[in-house]
């Protein structure tokens, strides 16, 4: 991609010891960046060789200290895209992704300056397709999204609002809040695809109860980095999806 054009849409993609999976998550990107799309990734310090098969399928290649929040911002800071797309290593988006944000971000007054897509989780248990009209309910009522569901947002909004802030759980969440005060999310009914395997892990209700219990924990004030404690044996080096 030349230095000179400006891309419309830049993916940002945190990773951290994804080999396993992070050549065909990037591979689905290829179509996007042959329609100009950047992808950045930023690797948060892995030590099974996720940078070296990441390097032919990114534009931008980053290191960056360990923690999703911290990765995603410094993607941010050196991508050059007029909207930032923040996309989970195990997460595939819909086809027409890059036509979807920027129809929803058409830069007329009154338009939206964020949103997400709904999303699908795949896996095994027949309660993931519950588990995701949830999510997707929940996000339309309240005007929050989850990392799951693909966050983009203008790159001016994301620096109107300071970034990510630098937490170890509920990021999306926080940068959900503060996107709200300048305008509601669009909600995009395509659907992303994401991995269920944490659900799947530890059982799908268990799954549930904890994160509804961390949520409203940090809805009463409980600090992220309490709750970061008690959500870390549910998901080793926070491999896959954060905390919804």
């Amino acid at each position: 991609m030349p230095l000179n054009d400006t891309p419309h849409l830049s993916v940002i993609v945190p990773a951290l010891n994804e080999a396993d999976g992070i050549v065909p998550s990037l591979q689905a990107l290829q179509a996007l960046r042959g329609r100009g799309v950047e992808i950045v990734l930023v690797d948060g310090g892995s030590t099974d060789g996720t940078p070296e098969l990441a390097r032919p399928f990114a534009d931008q290649l980053l290191a960056a200290s360990c923690g999703r929040a911290r990765q995603m911002n410094a993607g941010a800071a050196l991508a050059r895209g007029r909207v930032l797309l923040f996309l989970h290593a195990d997460t595939r988006l819909p086809a027409l992704a890059d036509q979807l944000i920027l129809a929803a971000l058409d830069d007329a007054p009154g338009s939206p300056v964020w949103g997400r897509f709904d999303v699908l989780i795949e896996g095994r248990s027949p309660w993931l397709k519950l588990v995701a009209r949830m999510m997707n309910l929940r996000s339309r009522l309240t005007g929050i999204a989850t990392g799951d569901q693909a966050i983009f947002v203008s790159h001016n909004a994301f620096s109107v609002v300071g970034a990510y802030p630098e937490q170890p759980l509920m990021e999306d969440i926080e940068l959900s809040k503060r996107l709200k005060k300048l305008a509601p999310p669009a909600c995009l009914r395509e659907c992303v695809i994401t991995s269920g395997r944490r659900w799947e892990a530890h059982g799908v209700w268990r799954t549930i109860l904890l994160m509804w219990r961390l949520r409203f924990d940090y809805w009463r004030g409980v600090s992220a980095v309490q709750l970061a404690r008690r959500y870390r044996p549910q998901g080793s080096a926070r491999k896959g999806a954060g905390a919804q």
